[in-house]
């Protein structure tokens, strides 16, 4: 298998698990079919579109391989058909998006390697691959986005989008070094919401009352 098809799995099964994802929120929200498979669109398709803008490829390969938004739309109904089927569907959204924020950080850090992208911009562009299409889906069903809050999301993805540059720097981009960057992802987000690891966060305290009346 070449590293081009590889890729194109791999980007493939990716839009598949985030737009799983993004449709069972959806389906959460009670939103109609219209709804779920636009939800899913956007969740899956949507950090693709921003990293394909960034390195100025257009158009979009969301919009030039029709196998994207198929992949996408097909799956987003299958979840909206078959979710009543789907255990605990809280718990297989946040493993659905783990999954797709894995795949989707290592492919679009590789592509920016490939488009020429120094380091530190292919990790940032791998970053926002992988939190772009959770970002759009959070925000279209009413939620505080994932990448906002507390929780280890982006940091996840930076990391496994450092990996992959560091791995590209040493000569070792073949499938095995990929998955396991991957796998890093998946299981740094996947421990993190277990362990309840979060970013630190400003401390408000209330200001002191002062003694006495005010000043005339």
């Amino acid at each position: 298998m070449t590293t081009s098809t590889a890729l194109l799995l791999a980007d493939l099964v990716g839009v598949a698990v985030f737009a799983a994802s993004g449709a069972s929120a959806a389906v959460v929200k009670r939103l109609d079919l219209f709804g779920v498979v636009f939800v899913g669109f956007v969740a899956a398709l949507g950090g693709g579109i921003l990293r394909d803008l960034v390195v100025d490829e257009v158009p979009p390969l969301a919009f030039a391989d029709w196998r994207y938004a198929a992949t996408a739309v097909l799956t987003s109904a299958i979840v909206f058909r078959w979710h009543p089927h789907l255990a605990r569907l809280r718990t297989t959204v946040l493993v659905l998006d783990a999954a797709g924020l894995a795949l989707f950080t290592v492919t679009g850090t590789l592509r920016a390697l490939d488009a020429q992208v120094p380091p530190v911009g292919a990790c940032l562009v791998g970053m926002l691959t992988g939190i772009g299409g959770g970002l759009g889906r959070d925000l279209l069903t009413g939620e505080i986005p994932v990448v906002l809050r507390r929780e280890i999301y982006a940091v996840a993805a930076l990391v496994g989008a450092t990996a992959v540059v560091a791995l590209d720097g040493l000569g070792r981009t073949g499938p095995a070094p990929l998955t396991a960057a991957a796998v890093l992802v998946f299981g740094l987000r996947l421990v993190a919401l277990r362990r309840r690891w979060s970013a630190p966060v400003p401390t408000f305290r209330p200001p002191p009352h002062a003694d006495g009346p005010p000043a005339s």
